[in-house]
């Protein structure tokens, strides 16, 4: 007997009728509206066009989907393929099983589509939703809960989570672990309890988007380097996490492949990270405001060529009102303009004047 515990949820799956209401689809859903939602806020104040990133995640969401999925069967392959399997159920997207880099490489393929169509370098749209899609990801893990998947080995520390024997909804007396299965009786299985490897790596992602979004405002990270850094944090947790988890996975050098691919990914992340820096300063994404799809990449004011903060000399902005001025054209040029008039008739003067000496 434990002094507490995590139960975990009779079921993932209600029915409206003939319509099943997964708990998984609907963490997946407000994920991705968390990360559009906060990636155009951030868009936006980068100097980006209000709803543009909606517009992107027309293509990167179902490309994102497409490519989870593949990466799953792909590596899961025995799961859906083979002697007594159900090959069509690889298509069960609802089941569960999206793998977080297909989904990232696909979901990529799908953004860059839809920056090229509206003019928008990917590095910046990149950087503006990092922190909404680590965020996602943590709330998408709220779905492995209601399945009761993706936990670790048996423990007793005060947050395990319990687990329960789960049956056919239609046939109590049928075992049925899957995300259909109802937890009957709440029968423990023999690890229960275990650690709750999903809830960790939630909050390891929370912890990652906290991150981004600190470094971002910090270092005014551009040119994909919140995105690097986002990559990184994610890859170096779910590693740790990955070693805890006990349910069937593929191996790879006795490894399982995502422990792998977890440190492939991260050094190249990191890598990246570093070398970007040589592209320069925070990009500013100027949009005009007729409504144009035109999109241009500008160097920021804290560059290298020696101007001090506050200098708009040449800025699309226009030059600065200086105290004083006032009459047409310019703001503040009158003043200076009678004061070069001046400083050129003196010269001239005194060029007169050593003339006259010369010829004595």
């Amino acid at each position: 007997m434990f002094l507490a515990t995590i139960p975990s949820p009779e079921q993932g799956v209600w029915h409206l009728g003939p319509l099943p209401i997964r708990a998984y689809a609907l963490c997946i859903i407000a994920g991705i509206v968390v990360a559009i939602w906060w990636g155009d806020r951030r868009w936006v104040q980068r100097g980006g066009e209000k709803g543009a990133v909606v517009d992107i995640a027309v293509f990167a969401v179902p490309f994102g989907l497409v490519g989870g999925r593949l990466y799953h069967v792909m590596t899961d392959w025995w799961r859906y393929f083979g002697p007594g399997k159900e090959p069509i159920r690889a298509l069960y997207i609802w089941d569960g099983g999206l793998g977080i880099w297909g989904a990232i490489a696909l979901g990529g393929v799908g953004a860059w589509i839809g920056c090229r169509r509206k003019g928008i370098p990917l590095p910046a749209m990149a950087d503006a939703i990092a922190p909404g899609i680590v965020t996602a990801q943590a709330i998408g893990r709220l779905g492995n809960y209601f399945n009761q998947e993706l936990y670790g080995a048996h423990t007793t520390l005060p947050w395990a989570l319990e687990i329960y024997q789960r049956f056919d909804p239609n046939n109590p007396s049928i075992p049925d672990q899957g995300p259909n299965g109802v937890a009957f009786g709440h029968i423990p299985l023999p690890d229960s309890p275990v650690h709750p490897t999903f809830l960790y790596e939630l909050i390891w992602n929370l912890g990652v988007a906290v991150l981004v979004v600190w470094a971002d405002r910090r270092f005014k990270l551009g040119h994909g380097r919140a995105f690097a850094l986002y990559v990184g944090g994610y890859t170096l947790g779910r590693f740790w996490v990955e070693l805890m988890r006990t349910d069937d996975a593929t191996h790879v050098f006795g490894l399982r492949i995502n422990v792998l691919t977890s440190l492939v990914v991260f050094a190249g992340a990191m890598v990246y990270f570093v070398l970007a820096r040589r592209l320069g300063p925070r990009e500013v994404i100027a949009s005009g405001n007729t409504g144009d799809t035109g999109y241009t990449a500008e160097d920021t004011a804290e560059d290298t060529t020696g101007d001090t903060p506050g200098d708009t000399t040449g800025d699309a902005a226009g030059d600065t009102v200086e105290p004083g001025g006032d009459g047409e054209g310019v703001p503040g040029s009158e003043p200076r303009e009678k004061e070069n008039a001046a400083s050129a008739a003196d010269q001239a003067s005194a060029g007169d004047q050593r003339k006259v000496e010369g010829g004595q």
